[in-house]
């Protein structure tokens, strides 16, 4: 018998950046070091109080519920968008397994196997999973770590149109690199996209977390309901990154027809974590208030710290919980590997997302990593400092 063999989607299916060190990680841990864990956005902040209290009210049978989601928890995200200037009715709302399902299912709707999607990168690298996932191919656009990974030149997204283009897919605010664009580029965006009949989806889930600014939904431009697609979802806006309810919101009638037909295949999203965040959309304006003075303390801090260190490039993020730095070395992979494997200071280390995975382009990224700014801010404060300490000595090696 022959061997068998494994999908061709085995070639061009990455690993993910921000977990692939995870067994340097654990192997340092079982030796009893300390790991701060700046790779990954997971929150310290605790979750919603409202939607807790709901955990602790579940139904006695736990029922399959409807393919587009509850009603009564699309009509309460209705309420949650007019008070952001989004006006939409339930009907425009289709809810899913995480913000993760909404972007699989908008491009297995908005997109043909073989056709293209413009990215600017680096972006959160999973978009690269979920359109190996759809069949459509990933064209990057290289933003510049100079302007603070500002949206690239109108000229740079014609220099990548082809006859298969068919949509563009922007994370505002950005996911590493915490861009916030403005209103005025997402302009000269939308005008690209009508005039050559293209989608944007914009992948919104970090709308609560921006700083000195505010961000623009692409849901809030005239005469362009039927390009426009947002992704959203409650992992970060509740600090719930488990409960794993995103949604997708949409003026295009026959975009969601498609997608319902995706979601029935699913049966349902869960039932229980809907109910939950149907609670969390009553948080108070209060929790948001001091989470974003929390972050902002958090990201101040991270900057003035990583800023100090020599030879370290970072542009002060303007929302999300994240930035990209690039470092005075040739592979930041093998720095933040060496960091987990042979580096300790006062038996501590810190962990580390290397950037090159949130580009599709090779060979970019290699000098940058990604950091997470979701540590209390002593915390941070002592894993910069063990990245500061460990470039001298990897320098010195």
């Amino acid at each position: 018998m022959g061997k068998l063999t494994l999908s061709s989607r085995n070639e061009i299916m990455q690993s993910s950046p921000i977990r692939k060190l995870a067994p340097y990680a654990v192997k340092a841990k079982n030796e009893g070091v300390h790991v701060y864990h700046l790779n990954i956005g997971q929150p310290d902040i605790k979750t919603s109080p409202d939607m807790i209290e709901a955990y602790h009210n579940i139904p006695p049978v736990i029922e399959y519920g409807p393919s587009e989601g509850i009603l009564s928890y699309r009509k309460k995200l209705v309420q949650y968008y007019k008070k952001v200037n989004i006006d939409v009715d339930e009907s425009n709302i289709f809810i899913t397994t995480g913000g993760s399902e909404a972007i699989i299912f908008t491009l297995l709707s908005a997109l043909s196997p073989g056709e293209e999607v413009i990215i600017p990168e680096p972006f959160y690298t999973n978009y690269n999973g979920f359109a190996v996932m759809a069949g459509v191919k990933v064209v990057p656009i290289t933003t510049n770590i100079d302007n603070g990974f500002d949206l690239p030149s109108i000229s740079e997204f014609e220099s990548r149109l082809t006859t298969k283009t068919k949509a563009i897919v922007i994370c505002n605010p950005g996911n590493p690199t915490g861009a916030v664009f403005s209103r005025e580029r997402l302009q000269e965006l939308v005008d690209f996209a009508r005039k050559h009949n293209l989608y944007i989806i914009s992948d919104e889930v970090y709308r609560e977390f921006t700083y000195d600014c505010r961000a623009t939904s692409i849901l809030q431009f005239e005469d362009f309901e039927e390009n426009a697609v947002m992704i959203d979802s409650t992992s970060k806006r509740y600090s719930a990154c488990g409960s794993r309810i995103g949604n997708i919101v949409t003026r295009n009638k026959e975009l969601l027809a498609l997608i319902l037909k995706f979601g029935q295949a699913r049966l349902c999203p869960p039932s229980v974590d809907q109910q939950a965040a149907e609670a969390a959309v009553d948080t108070p304006d209060s929790y948001f208030s001091e989470v974003i003075t929390e972050y902002t303390k958090r990201r101040n801090t991270a900057y003035r710290e990583l800023s100090a260190i020599p030879g370290v490039t970072v542009p002060m993020p303007k929302g999300a919980f994240y930035m990209v730095v690039g470092l005075p070395v040739d592979d930041a992979d093998d720095f933040a590997r060496w960091l987990l494997s042979d580096f300790r200071h006062n038996n501590e280390t810190a962990m580390v997302a290397p950037a090159s995975g949130f580009y599709a382009t090779p060979g970019l990224g290699k000098n940058q990593i990604r950091i997470a700014y979701v540590l209390k801010e002593e915390d941070i404060v002592k894993a910069v400092n063990i990245i500061r300490l460990g470039l001298e000595e990897y320098k010195n090696r």
